[in-house]
Parts: structure tokens; C-alpha cells; sequence
């Protein structure tokens, strides 16, 4: 069914009416809160939302705000600086001064209807808002917008049109939310389930296997990375790894790197060769220090500062397997040095103990942890795709039901 026949179906010959946004809404001003008082007065469970633009929000209690700066009303919140943004919210709210918000007082205006619009012509907004020198939009910008009104001369034919509108684009909204909390649950389940498996996987009772010293002669070595910035980045060249890609890119493991360094670069830097692992010394937090991926390329690549490479006899998949176990971090923790910067040098990883079986053993674990990670991989991929192609289908029905048609088409 074509654009247009949809159309004509849904409003069935009635005529569509363009008014400025501003003369069917009606806008309310914002409170004089400062992101200081914010902080200071959010209370988890507060009943009063405030919003201060982008995902920045307070929750307060009603004394807490002025009441006349209170708006109960379902209202589409226009964030008119930095991301430039529209959000319906439907419980008691207010908002920094510096936005504003819209609400309707006349029952042939549906706000749900009118915040789809809106979200239409995002990219408008966008778009005028870019030509400052910090993204924003005045309120004549949105005052001013015109908005189609099907079948102006029946307010409860108008109404009906636009309420038919809104549930459509509802239930994709609904349907997305639903799926996303589907996909989500279930990489969570999986990736607990992973973790308790990988945990049981290297653990070993007392005497079955020896627990050695990771740095021990015979086991491997601790070898620190060096000069590697990321200002030395080449296009082609050797392969590098820098230690904060190790949190952004890598997994457990690699064959190819995000990056290159020139040859002559390559010559006097520090290399891991196939099957070591190159380890990220220096974090931000206890978690993610000493994040590890085994290097399973050909090739020799380059090694940053702030990491280090550990050469070994062992199978480099069990290693880095065993850098994510419970049995591992718990070792690490009482090396972390540092505050601000947290750090694990290398010397202290060589005390730290691994497990050591055999390597059909160890070569049995990765196989099984392989298989367990390819799952949690695939659906930690697919959750983004699946919403993403929610939010395309509800696109498209957006752009299809609220392609009005202007004066100037309907003259010609």
C-alpha cells in the first residue's frame, strides 16, 4: 500500500489543518534549580522528576521546587541545548529554566500525537540548532513549527485520527522495550551462567594439579611493553596493540589488530609474538585492571606503555581464560597500587598462582569456553541489531503515518 493510499484511508477524505505548534500547545517555563542543588536534593524514589537536558535527571521531593514551577500535565519536554532532543514524560516533573516543555489543554490535541511529530522532525531541529556555537534552539524555533491537525471542524474525528496514530507507534515502542528486556535478560543469565562454568572449568582440587607461580622459570615471564603512543598509529605497517584498546576492542582473544604502527617504528619497540598475551597494567578501576588478550596472529606486534606481555609455555586461550576468574582477581586485588590511576606491575603479576594441567586438559576447558563465549558473543551482537531493527520498522511507520500532506502539495 503506497504512502499516500494509507493515508487517505486513515483520515478517510477529511482535511488536514497546519498550525503553529505554539497556538495549540501551551508552554511552560521551566524552575531556577542549579545542577549543584540537583545533587544535592535527588533522593532515590522522590516523586518529582527533574530534568536538566540530555540523560541528566534528579528525582526531589514536591517542597523541594517552587509549586508553581511544577507541571503535572503530560507534557513533550523540548532539551534546547547540547543534544537537542524531544522526551514525553506524563508524571509530575520540571526542568532547568534554560528548556521548556509543551502540554495541551484542549481536548482535540493529543500530546502523544503531537511528541511523535516532534521526534519526526528531530533532525530539523538539529540541524538549526548546529549553526550556534553550542548546539541550541530559542523558543520561537518550536513556537512557531507548524503541525498538522486532521479534521480540524470535528475535534472528536481529530481526536480519534490521532489516537489511532499514537497506538500504532506505541506498540512498535512497546514492542522494542519488550525485546530489548528479553535480549538483555537473557545475556545476562548466560553470561552468569558462562562465568560460574569458566570458574568451575579452572578450579581443581588440592594436589590434582600444580598451582605455580605465573612469573616461575619454566612457566613464563613478564615482559613490559614500551614507547607506543597513540600519536605513532599508521595506517599500514606492523600490527600494535595499545593498552586502552584492550578494554574498547579486543575479547579474550585476537588475530588481527585495530591498528598499525610504521616498520621503522617496529624496530625498537617491544613485541609480542603468536600466543603471549598482552595485558593492560593500568585502569581506571579494580575491575578492569590487568584485562588480557591472547595474541594469536603470525605476525610480531608492537606494545604500548601501561601494558605488558606475558610469554608462556601454556595454551594462551587457558591464560586469558583464567585472567577473567574469580580465582585470578582475587590474587590481583592485593597488588592494586595507586588512587586516581589504578596499577598492577608486573612484578607482582609473576607471584601471582595459576593452575597448571595438562594440555589436553587445557586444551579441553578452551574448547568448552569457546563454545560458551561464540553464544554469549552472538547475543550480546544481536541484542544492538535486533533494536536497531525495531527502531527502523517504527521509523518507517512514524514516516508513514504522520506524512501529511502541506498546503502547497494539496493545491497542486
Amino acid at each position: 500500500m503506497s504512502n499516500m493510499n494509507f493515508m487517505e484511508k486513515l483520515l478517510d477524505g477529511v482535511a488536514v489543518e497546519w498550525k503553529a505548534l505554539g497556538e495549540v500547545l501551551v508552554r511552560t517555563k521551566g524552575t531556577k534549580i542549579t545542577a549543584g542543588q540537583m545533587k544535592q536534593l535527588h533522593k532515590d524514589g522522590a516523586p518529582l522528576k527533574v530534568f536538566a537536558g540530555g540523560r541528566t535527571v534528579a528525582f526531589v521531593n514536591y517542597e523541594d521546587i517552587p509549586a508553581k514551577d511544577v507541571n503535572r500535565e503530560p507534557s513533550v519536554i523540548v532539551k534546547s541545548r547540547g543534544v537537542i532532543e524531544f522526551e514525553y514524560y506524563d508524571k509530575p516533573f520540571t526542568h532547568k529554566n534554560e528548556m521548556w516543555s509543551y502540554h495541551s489543554n484542549k481536548n482535540e490535541i493529543s500530546i502523544k500525537y503531537i511528541y511523535h511529530f516532534l521526534k519526526l522532525n528531530e533532525p530539523h531541529f538539529q540541524n538549526i540548532g548546529s549553526k550556534m556555537q553550542m548546539p541550541q534552539i530559542a523558543t520561537p524555533v518550536t513556537d512557531k513549527f507548524p503541525i498538522p491537525i486532521p479534521c480540524p471542524d470535528n475535534p472528536e474525528k481529530s481526536l480519534a485520527i490521532q489516537a489511532e496514530i499514537v497506538r500504532i507507534l506505541d506498540t512498535f515502542t512497546e514492542l522494542t522495550a519488550e525485546l530489548t528486556a528479553e535480549l538483555t535478560a537473557e545475556l545476562t543469565a548466560r553470561k552468569k551462567q558462562y562465568n560460574y562454568y569458566r570458574d568451575q572449568l579452572l578450579s581443581f582440587e588440592e594436589g590434582e594439579v600444580d598451582h605455580l607461580p605465573m612469573g616461575q622459570e619454566g612457566v613464563g615471564e613478564f615482559i613490559r611493553g614500551g614507547g607506543l603512543q597513540k600519536k605513532d598509529f599508521t595506517e599500514t605497517g606492523v600490527g600494535c596493540i595499545h593498552y586502552g584498546q584492550i578494554y574498547t576492542h579486543y575479547g579474550t582473544y585476537a588475530d588481527k589488530t585495530k591498528t598499525c604502527v610504521s616498520k621503522e617504528f617496529a624496530k625498537k619497540a617491544r613485541k609480542a609474538k603468536s600466543g603471549d598475551l598482552v595485558i593492560a597494567t593500568t585502569s581506571e578501576n579494580d575491575e578492569d585492571v590487568c584485562k588480557t588478550v591472547a595474541w594469536l596472529g603470525g605476525e610480531e606486534i608492537a606494545v604500548s606503555n601501561d601494558a605488558c606481555i606475558y610469554r608462556h609455555n601454556l595454551n594462551p586461550k587457558y591464560v586469558s581464560y583464567f585472567f577473567q576468574t574469580e580465582q585470578f582477581q582475587k590474587q590481583k586485588r592485593q597488588y592494586i597500587t595507586g588512587a586516581k590511576v589504578r596499577r598492577v606491575n608486573a612484578d607482582n603479576l609473576a607471584k601471582i598462582l595459576i593452575p597448571i594441567p595438562s594440555q589436553e586438559e587445557q586444551a579441553r576447558i578452551v574448547s568448552i569456553l569457546d563454545k560458551f563465549e561464540t553464544l554469549t558473543t552472538s547475543i550480546s551482537d544481536g541484542l544492538p541489531r535486533e533494536i536497531a531493527l525495531r527502531q527502523k520498522q517504527y521509523e518507517y511507520y512514524r514516516d508513514l503515518l504522520l506524512s501529511f500532506p502541506k498546503p502547497e502539495e494539496a493545491a497542486a
